[in-house]
This record gives structure tokens, C-alpha cells and sequence, in this order.
């Protein structure tokens, strides 16, 4: 073989190589300032999940682990949950479980501004013994929270249980892990994510497309979500524990919001499965993206949104008078 080409293919493959180790080593420079919402959710993934050994769930939180995402420090307790940690409930203390995902959660806004922590600080307030428990886990859907709460949650012993129910809690998720490269490179998990918007299509108008799909009657994912608040809501009825069903809407557009049918239908499971049933859409009003995002390209809400979901819930929690 001639020695010129191997020398050439030689130099090919070591400049092809550099120029990806420079590409890698400059995005992660540039995604330091932790503003980019997909690296920040891939990090997430890596620090603070593993691999769950129930296959439904797929995933679960690392217990009693923290790290800086999106600029705000997120720890997890010895259950998983977020915050700190969680004693045996005293008698005469209610204790609010908070079901969800990573709204609940509260990504991108810092513990003491979330929904849990506001609420908690209203109870304090009045003098009351409530204990309020963060377990939000992002990229759960209704079936995968309520799986947790049967395979660990419920030795919490909750006196009230709030299922904050986001659209997506009836979709059909898969558990993913990704390849080699998806796990530990920025710039695969960039081209992965540019390759699949390109391939995809965007837009609220293919956003309501998906979910009157997700919605449709024969849908699998719709109809173990159903399955399991049901399953959740007998579990309450005998043990005695209040249920709660807030329903948490999609800030893009709320102008012009296109998914009050998805409301009115999570309205009627609750109503048949016994759930307080609390729609926190009127709380957000017409606020624009800038106002209510956790930050640009992240349309989770912010700690304005926060605060509006707890103002809204608090008065519903607080009227439950006595405990179980």
C-alpha cells in the first residue's frame, strides 16, 4: 500500500478526531452558564437519576444526592424526594404527599420558591402541623408516580395525597438510557436533539395534534392513566386519605389556551374516582412566556408560577379540617 495514502488516512483520522475533541471541549465551555434547557435536562439525567428496577418507572432519583442544574441546587432526600429529610409522622401531623413530575419537581426554580415549600410555609404560618413532601421526578407520567407511591411511597404514610397532573400524564414513555455517546458527550446528545426537531414536527398547532392523539380513547397510555388513578383513589378511600387532583396546564400560549378538553376530561376522572378537583389554568391568566418560563426555551414555570399554583391550592388544602 502506498505509504502517502496511510500517511493521509492517518492525518484524516487525526484531524476528524481533534476537530470533534475541540467541538466537544467548546459546547461544553459555551453550556457552563447552564442556559442551555436540553444540556441542563441531560445533566439531570446523569447526576441525580439511575436506572430504577421497576421496569414501568425506568427511572428513579438518586437518594440523599445533590447538584447545580439550570443554576439552582437540587437535593434529593434519602426517599428520593426533594428537600430534606423526612421523619416518622407524628401522630396529630398531616402529611401532604405531592405526586408529579418535573413540575412538581420544580426545575429551574430554586427548593424554597416551589410549589411544596410554599405551601408548607402557609401552614407554618397558621400554626398548623403539616408536613408538605416534594415527589416530583422528571419525565413521569401518571403511571409512573403512582407505580412509586405502591412500591415505596406509601410507607410515608400520608394523610392527603395531591396528584398535580400535567398534560403529558398520558403519554406512553419510554425508558430510554441512551447509547455510550448520548451518555456522556454534549455534542451527541446536540446533534441527537437537532436531528430529531428536524425529523419532528414543531408548532402549537402539531402540539394539540399529539395530544387530541394521546387523548383518544383506544390510546394505551390514556387508559393506564385512568387505571391507576383509580387504583390510587381506592387505596385512599380505604386507608382514609384525602385526594386531590390538580390540574396543572400548558404554559405556551396561555392567550390563547387549546387544551381545555384535556381539563374537562381530567375533570371527570376525578369527579368518578372521588379526587378535590382543582384546575390551576384561571391562576396563570394571559401571562406571556417571558413572565411565567423558568427561563427562555424552558417552558417550565417559574417561582411566579409557583407561587400562583400554591396561592390557588392552599385554600382547597387548608379547608380539609381534622385529620385521618
Amino acid at each position: 500500500m502506498n505509504r502517502n495514502f496511510i500517511y493521509s488516512v492517518i492525518l484524516f483520522v487525526f484531524s476528524f478526531v481533534a476537530a470533534i475533541a475541540f467541538a466537544e471541549i467548546a459546547l461544553r465551555i459555551k453550556n457552563s452558564s447552564m442556559t442551555n434547557y436540553d444540556i441542563e435536562m441531560w445533566r439531570y439525567a446523569k447526576e441525580l437519576k439511575q436506572p430504577s428496577p421497576d421496569p414501568v418507572r425506568g427511572h428513579e432519583h438518586l437518594k440523599n444526592a445533590s447538584a447545580v442544574l439550570q443554576s439552582v441546587n437540587v437535593r434529593t432526600n434519602d426517599w428520593g424526594l426533594r428537600g430534606g429529610p423526612v421523619a416518622p409522622r407524628q401522630a396529630g401531623t398531616r402529611r401532604i404527599l405531592v405526586l408529579g413530575d418535573s413540575i412538581t419537581l420544580g426545575w429551574g426554580v430554586a427548593e424554597e420558591d416551589v410549589l411544596t415549600s410554599r405551601l408548607q410555609k402557609m401552614f407554618d404560618s397558621d400554626g398548623e402541623k403539616v408536613e408538605v413532601l416534594n415527589a416530583g421526578v422528571g419525565n413521569y407520567n401518571a403511571e409512573r408516580y403512582i407505580d412509586w407511591f405502591f412500591s415505596d411511597l406509601y410507607r410515608l404514610e400520608p394523610t392527603d395525597i395531591v396528584v398535580h397532573y400535567f398534560l403529558r400524564g398520558a403519554e406512553t414513555l419510554e425508558s430510554g438510557g441512551g447509547n455510550i455517546l448520548l451518555r456522556n458527550s454534549e455534542l451527541a446528545v446536540m446533534v441527537w436533539i437537532a436531528a430529531n426537531r428536524l425529523l419532528s414536527k414543531t408548532g402549537e398547532l402539531s402540539l394539540l395534534e399529539h395530544y387530541k392523539e394521546v387523548y383518544a380513547p383506544d390510546q394505551p397510555g390514556w387508559i393506564k392513566a385512568q387505571e391507576n388513578l383509580a387504583k390510587l383513589a381506592d387505596y385512599a378511600k380505604a386507608h382514609n386519605i384525602r385526594l386531590y387532583f390538580a390540574m396543572m396546564p400548558d404554559i405556551h400560549n396561555l392567550k390563547d389556551y387549546q387544551f381545555g378538553f384535556i381539563h374537562e376530561a381530567m375533570k371527570k376522572v376525578a369527579a368518578k374516582d372521588g379526587y378535590t378537583f382543582v384546575d390551576l389554568l384561571p391562576a396563570f391568566g394571559a401571562l406571556a412566556p417571558e413572565q411565567i418560563w423558568a427561563m427562555p426555551g424552558d417552558p417550565h414555570p417559574n417561582a411566579l408560577g409557583h407561587k400562583l399554583m400554591a396561592e390557588t391550592l392552599f385554600p382547597v388544602l387548608e379547608d380539609a379540617n381534622g385529620h385521618p
